[in-house]
């Protein structure tokens, strides 16, 4: 019964989505941006599986189906993004002007950090798109030569930093402009991010998902002249 239930695709999608809503619960109890839900979520599901022995194998089966929402769940930023495109229309080109340079400040970074530590060619070309959401970043990687298992990791560590301390960051620089808000949390911490972007407002919610097709875009046409 028990080997039914682990090989059963039900079992990864019912643990994940527990784990998911306890993360969320204790967030709004504690109400802590360190308590984020999609890290609680993380910690529980490994628990799981490491206090239990399940293999991962059994949990993935459910988890790839859950994987497969992925990107239409980002395409669905796009509503938030039409509703405002008065505000697109106005400021256009500091937008464009913006997410360039953001992907190019991530970029450079991790390909300097990797140059500095003498990382091979591989890990570098893992990590270089980690500030972009997880379909357009893995396909970066593995055209590159890349692990998309590692690129996956460094995007989810860098959406979840970015949610956490995107309301402390925009405090301490002091940060008035929602548009320059919402653009910064997206182009730093891709969808991640722009989830706590909508927390912060509808507008910061609207251009980080707007930054998170820019900066994809902007990462792709990077990534080419790297490798």
């Amino acid at each position: 019964m028990m080997s039914e239930l682990l090989e059963s695709p039900y079992f990864g999608i019912s643990l994940s989505i527990l784990a998911y809503a306890l993360g969320t619960a204790l967030n709004r109890k504690l109400r802590t941006p360190a308590c984020n839900p999609l890290l609680i979520a993380i910690v529980l599901v490994l628990g799981v599986l490491l206090v239990f022995r399940i293999p991962y194998e059994a949990y993935n089966a459910g988890g790839e189906i859950i994987s497969l929402f992925l990107a239409p769940a980002t395409a669905c930023l796009a509503v938030g993004i039409y509703s405002k495109r008065a505000i697109l229309k106005q400021y256009w080109l500091p937008i464009l002007v913006g997410s360039a340079t953001g992907s190019l400040t991530s970029m450079a970074s991790v390909y300097g950090m990797c140059r500095l530590f003498g990382l091979e060619d591989a890990l570098t070309a893992s990590l270089l798109p980690k500030s972009v959401t997880t379909p357009i970043a893995v396909s970066i990687a593995e055209s590159a030569g890349g692990m998309a298992p590692i690129t996956v990791v460094a995007v989810i560590v860098t959406g979840i930093l970015g949610a956490i301390l995107a309301p402390a960051m925009i405090r301490l620089f002091g940060i008035q402009d929602p548009v320059a808000a919402g653009l910064a949390i997206g182009a730093c911490s891709h969808a991640v991010g722009t989830s706590k972007a909508v927390e912060i407002g509808e507008i910061e919610g609207a251009m980080s998902g707007l930054a998170i097709g820019v900066c994809g875009v902007m990462t792709v046409v990077l990534s080419l002249l790297l490798f």
